[in-house]
Formats: structure tokens, C-alpha cells, sequence
């Protein structure tokens, strides 16, 4: 009997394949090669919690249509004659589906997670892990809305400018029709937060869907998907830059069920936000730096969360350009000597024999990032056929009152314990927090300023203090934060952590979009069920529910990660 094959590949040396002796004799070798390691990947644990997220995508995308965040009048449903899962003991069973998928892709992304981070050579590639990604994405894009019903508002607002209308200036509810029946109540005289480029996207998609809720739905997905191809890309290259490992990265920041299942099943334009601000640092970092700045500025127009990135991009162009001088002169004078100095002591506000006048490189960066940034974000304005009304429509967010936010989580804890009025304390909180927000960034901002690595980490620190400290947060919106700070070397209680926070972040909110926060039961399960997750991280089966012979199997394979 021949010994088995081993494939060695460019991504993954640790695979032992065994021969396929069922393939037609004519069967090109490297369709052989390419179904031995497919068949390899299946048998692999990665490949059974691969096929375990899978299902669980499909149990969502099933439960969603009785217990997502579905339309108020469902005519598909009732043409199937499935509407009975939207009430009653249907909903309650739908429910329970969605719950049960979720918790199948959690459990799956863990068990991912600990072959990731195995100590020594993983047995996950980087191929494999995005490979998952488009497996687990491919169910949910069919899915209902879930956990929000923001996408409702992105077509109504993209069809206010298909008819005519501006939506800075005007809410959902100048133009009655069924997309404004499916609106959250609180956002329909709302006007548009978003940039004017992702106003040119809803228009576009209204005009080709029309009023069609369901293509809509679909074709936003569809949209949101460059941002994820982005994020794939982007994320595992920033670890060059910034140490971590990209096969780590690109597990917590894009297989992370609370963005696989918030932002595509959510429909949230953050997916594209995120992933063009990702590719746009990236770029920077890879010395194009005028591309990296239309890249971002690109997402701003989709989202203006993003501009944060922009002046911590300007000291990394600064460091760059002060490297270049000094190798300039180091290649004239054939010395190193020119280079040991500012190695010594990196600061891109600091002079320097190369830049005696730091002030004016910044002014003239500055100016050309700025310069970059108008006419990108401009363009968009004006083919839009808007002004800059979502800058005033940011504030629209403080409608959201719920303690994810720290203005929010201190009023309802005085209101709790002194008579004072709830929405005085509120109002009063929110101002304290915004002064401690403006201060916060420009101190990171200038206290961030020596290397490549301190700049992106000075931008990771600006998204936690926005979401923490602004008026309103939500779930998905650590998204921001969380996919920079996976490009970094983590420790595993680190990402034990985060495991735990975004475990937790994906559960305490309802299926339909509504808020659990407020249920201690539902916070006390969604708490328990993130500590499970962040321990399982480290170890297998922490609550002791396998049998002592399937533990033993687990823990002996634990134990072969870890040699």
C-alpha cells in the first residue's frame, strides 16, 4: 500500500492527504489536488466548524422570516402560506431557529478561533478562513433584516432622491409609499446621517428595485459586499504593518459572527465604511499615500464615521516623508549616520535635520489630504445633487436612548438614585461627555504621533472613545474599532476579551431589532453565554456537558495545537 501524499502549498504545509482512488483515471491532476485538499478540509475540525457556522447561517435566514425584522405586511410569506410563523407558537418557533443558528456560528467561530490561535503552526490558512467567510455569508444574503431595521430606512432614504426629494432635508415621510410603511417610527421624519455617495447608492437601487422590499433588501446586500472582499484583503495586510497575525486577524475582525450577522444580515452600511477605511490605511501605510486618502474619503461619503482616520494618516505621511529625506541624504553622504538620530527618537511633530520646519510639511500634507478629501467628497455632493446637510443630521442619533452609551448608562444610574428629572441629567451627561470626547481625540491625536503602529492605534482609540462617549451607540458600531485592533499582535486573554464583548454585543439585542438591554434575564443570558465563549477560547468544553471519551479526544487535539 502506497504511504499517504502530503500537498505541500504555499499557504498550508500541515496537511496529510490520503489518496483518491475513486477519480476517473483521465482526471487532471490539478483538479485532483485541489478535490484532496477540499476533501482534506471537510474531514479537518475546521472544516466540521465550517459546516457547523453553515448551518447555523441557514437556521437564521429561515427564522428570519418569522422572526426577523420583517416588513408589516409580508405578501411572499403569504403567498407560501408561511405567515403563521410570524405569530403565535410560529414566532416563538422561529425564534428559537434564530437563536439556535446564532449560537451554532458562535460556537463555531470559537472553535475556529482556538485552531487559529494554537500555539506553533496553525492548521488554519488564510485561504480557508476567507473560503468560510463567503460560506457563512452566502445563506445570510437571502435572509431577512436582522437585529435592525435600518435597511427599511436606507431605501426609503435612497427613494426620496430617486423622486426628487433631499434627504437632508426631509425625512422618509415627505414620500408616502410601502417603503416608508416598513420604517422604524422614530426615523421617519428623520433626515439622512450618511454621506452623499451611499444616497447615490440607495437612489440607484430604488430606481432599479422600485418600491420591491424584498430585491431592495437583496440588492444592498449585494452592494456591501466589496466592503467585505475589502475587509478580507485590508485586515490580514495591516498586520504587516502592524505585528499581529494575519490569520488571527482576519478571524476576529471578519468571520466574527457580530459582523457576519449584523452587518450582512443587518444590512449596516459600516461594511462598506469599515472596509474602505481598512483598504485606505492600508495603502497610506504602504506609501500611497494620496490613493489611501481617496480610498477613506470614499468612505466618508459613505458613511462620515471614517473622516476620524484621516489626521492620524497625516503623521504617518509625515513619518514617510521625513524617512525619505533622511534616506536621501544617508544614500548622498553614504552613511548611516543621517538615519540614527530620528531612529532613535521618531516624531513626526519633531524637527529634524531633514525638516527643520515640521509646521510647514504638515501644512503642506495637510493641505493636500484636505485638498484630496474635498474634491472626492465634493464630486459626490455634486452628482448627489445635495449640500452638507448629515452634517446637522448626526444629530438625529440622539433619539437612541439605551445604556450602551456612557452619557446614557450615568443619567439612568442618577435618575435611579435622586429625584432629579431623567432627561435633564441626560441632556447634562451628553454635554459633559461631548467636551470629554473632543478633548479625548485631540490628546490621542497628538499624543499618537511617533510611528506607523502608534498612529493606527491612536485611530482604534478614537473609535472606542466615539462610541462609548457619543450620544448613542449600538452593537455593530464596534465594528470600527475592532477591525484595526485585530491587525495587531493580541494576547490570548486579550482576545479572550474581545471574544466575550462581542459575544456578548451580538446577543443583547432581539432578533426583530429590538432592544433587550432592558431585560435583566436576557442580559444575565447573553452575559453567562459570553463568558462561556471567551473560556472556550483557551479551553475546550468548560462546562463539562461532552462525554469523559469525546473530552479526552478534545483535549488530547488541544494538546497537538499547543506542541
Amino acid at each position: 500500500m502506497p504511504p499517504p501524499e502530503t500537498t505541500v502549498g504555499p499557504m498550508d504545509t500541515t496537511r496529510t492527504l490520503e489518496p483518491q482512488r475513486h477519480l476517473p483515471a483521465g482526471t487532471d491532476p490539478g483538479v485532483r489536488t485541489r478535490l484532496r485538499t477540499a476533501g482534506d478540509f471537510v474531514r479537518s475540525p475546521e472544516g466540521h466548524a465550517a459546516l457547523m457556522g453553515f448551518v447555523g447561517a441557514i437556521l437564521i435566514t429561515f427564522g428570519g422570516f418569522g422572526a426577523g425584522a420583517v416588513r408589516k405586511r409580508d405578501p411572499l410569506l403569504e403567498a407560501l402560506h408561511l405567515s403563521w410563523l410570524r405569530f403565535g407558537h410560529g414566532y416563538a418557533l422561529s425564534t428559537i431557529i434564530i437563536w439556535a443558528g446564532v449560537l451554532m456560528m458562535i460556537t463555531a467561530w470559537v472553535r475556529l478561533g482556538r485552531n487559529t490561535i494554537g500555539k506553533g503552526e496553525s492548521t488554519v490558512t488564510l485561504n480557508e478562513l476567507r473560503a468560510i467567510v463567503g460560506i457563512w455569508t452566502a445563506p445570510l444574503l437571502f435572509a431577512a433584516p436582522m437585529f435592525s431595521r435600518d435597511v427599511y430606512s436606507y431605501l426609503a432614504q435612497g427613494a426620496l432622491l430617486r423622486d426628487g426629494f433631499d434627504p437632508y432635508q426631509v425625512g422618509p415621510v415627505a414620500n408616502p409609499g410601502i417603503l416608508l410603511d416598513n420604517v422604524s417610527t422614530v426615523w421617519t421624519t428623520t433626515t439622512a446621517p450618511y454621506g452623499p455617495m451611499f444616497l447615490l447608492i440607495g437612489r440607484a437601487i430604488t430606481s432599479i428595485t422600485g418600491d420591491n422590499v424584498i430585491a431592495g433588501t437583496i440588492a444592498l446586500r449585494i452592494v456591501m459586499l466589496p466592503g467585505l472582499v475589502l475587509m478580507m484583503w485590508a485586515v490580514p495586510y495591516l498586520t504587516k504593518h502592524l505585528g499581529g497575525k494575519p490569520t488571527v486577524a482576519l478571524w476576529l475582525a471578519v468571520l466574527n459572527p457580530l459582523v457576519l450577522i449584523h452587518l450582512i444580515g443587518g444590512v449596516h452600511n459600516e461594511m462598506l465604511m469599515v472596509g474602505l477605511m481598512c483598504a485606505g490605511i492600508a495603502l497610506v501605510l504602504e506609501r500611497h499615500h494620496v490613493a489611501g486618502i481617496v480610498v477613506v474619503a470614499i468612505g466618508v461619503a459613505i458613511k462620515a464615521t471614517a473622516g476620524v482616520a484621516l489626521p492620524f494618516l497625516v503623521w504617518i505621511w509625515i513619518l514617510h516623508e521625513k524617512e525619505r529625506r533622511a534616506a536621501e541624504r544617508r544614500d548622498r553622504a553614504d552613511s548611516d549616520a543621517a538615519l540614527s538620530e530620528e531612529q532613535k527618537h521618531p516624531d513626526a511633530a519633531r524637527p529634524s535635520a531633514d525638516m527643520p520646519h515640521p509646521l510647514l510639511v504638515f501644512a503642506k500634507i495637510a493641505g493636500i489630504g484636505v485638498g484630496v478629501f474635498a474634491a472626492v467628497f465634493g464630486a459626490a455632493s455634486v452628482i448627489a445633487g445635495v449640500g452638507f446637510g448629515w452634517v446637522t443630521a448626526l444629530q438625529g442619533s440622539n433619539k437612541i436612548i439605551q445604556w450602551l452609551s456612557l452619557p446614557t448608562l450615568f443619567a439612568e444610574l442618577v435618575a435611579l438614585v435622586t429625584p432629579l428629572d431623567f432627561d435633564s441629567v441626560l441632556w447634562l451627561t451628553r454635554k459633559l461627555c461631548q467636551v470629554a470626547l473632543v478633548l479625548l481625540l485631540v490628546a490621542t491625536w497628538w499624543r499618537f504621533r511617533h510611528s506607523e503602529r502608534e498612529a493606527v492605534m491612536g485611530i482604534v482609540i478614537a473609535f472606542v472613545a466615539i462610541v462609548v462617549l457619543s450620544p448613542a451607540a449600538l452593537p455593530w458600531y464596534y465594528s470600527w474599532p475592532l477591525a484595526l485592533a485585530a491587525a495587531f499582535a493580541l494576547s490570548t486573554r486579550t482576545l479572550m476579551w474581545l471574544v466575550g464583548i462581542c459575544t456578548w454585543l451580538m446577543l443583547v439585542f432581539h432578533p426583530d431589532g429590538s432592544n433587550g438591554l432592558y431585560s435583566i434575564g436576557h442580559v444575565a443570558v447573553a452575559t453567562f453565554a459570553a463568558v462561556v465563549a471567551a473560556v472556550s477560547l483557551r479551553h475546550v468544553d468548560p462546562l463539562h456537558l461532552r462525554s469523559a471519551g469525546s473530552r479526552a479526544v478534545a483535549q488530547q487535539h488541544a494538546r497537538s495545537l499547543s506542541a
